[in-house]
């Protein structure tokens, strides 16, 4: 017998907000060309077809978005960041840039990028135990969970939670080799156009951190807003 727990998966959340009761719709199909939003510290999922294309707009110019994928015929295929960085040969993708997923075929391609291009591919997406380690007692929402709820909304149960694509996250690789948590440097309006390479989910969360600064000096978390193009 097996000395180790048997542990189904990584898809139940720590916490609840109503990121699990407001999808934008069942089966999170998007009306093209309207605009959505997700708010401050929660989050939401959208169903893309392949060639589909979502414009995410960092409306306040200082929220960063955890961004993920998954392909819609088997979960189990996600965006990773390890294996997109092999893919691209640098560690932040540009404008024309193939965006990997663990089976090392492209899953999005960033079409467009009006900011500075400062996003991160390093930091695990915040969950209840980081804001242990930060302090916090009690239930902090968070992108791990944000992520399971907006899946879950629309039907997907996602079985563990890959790094994120953290759009806008400003994390410098420092002289000395450690990293830095910095604000974000877009500017309000500032987004980037995804094109789904195969039929997917994206999911975003609106970073719920208010403890360091990489939503901003005050640490507030705002919304954010994507429209399916």
């Amino acid at each position: 017998m097996s000395q180790f727990a048997e542990i189904a998966d990584n898809g139940d959340e720590d916490g609840r907000n109503p990121t699990i009761e407001q999808p934008i719709s069942p089966d999170g199909r998007a009306e093209p060309g309207k605009r959505y939003a997700v708010p401050a510290r929660h989050g939401r999922a959208v169903r893309l077809d392949k060639g589909q294309r979502i414009k995410i707009v960092n409306t306040h110019g200082s929220q960063v978005c955890d961004t993920w994928g998954f392909s819609v015929a088997d979960p189990s295929e996600f965006l990773s960041m390890e294996h997109m960085r092999a893919w691209i040969g640098r560690l932040v993708p540009r404008p024309g840039d193939e965006l990997a997923s663990n089976r090392r075929r492209p899953i999005l391609v960033l079409e467009e990028d009006s900011s500075p291009g400062v996003h991160d591919t390093l930091i695990a997406a915040c969950d209840l135990f980081r804001y242990r380690t930060l302090g916090v007692e009690g239930y902090h929402d968070n992108c791990a969970d944000n992520l399971r709820m907006a899946t879950k909304a629309i039907g997907l149960r996602v079985r563990e939670v890959p790094s994120p694509l953290n759009l806008w996250m400003n994390i410098p690789i420092l002289a000395n080799g450690g990293v830095g948590f910095y604000p974000t440097v877009s500017k309000p309006g500032d987004y980037v156009i995804l094109r789904a390479e195969m039929d997917c989910v994206v999911a975003m969360s609106s970073c719920p951190q208010d403890i360091i600064p990489i939503n901003g000096q005050a640490c507030t978390p705002v919304e954010i807003h994507f429209e399916v193009l």
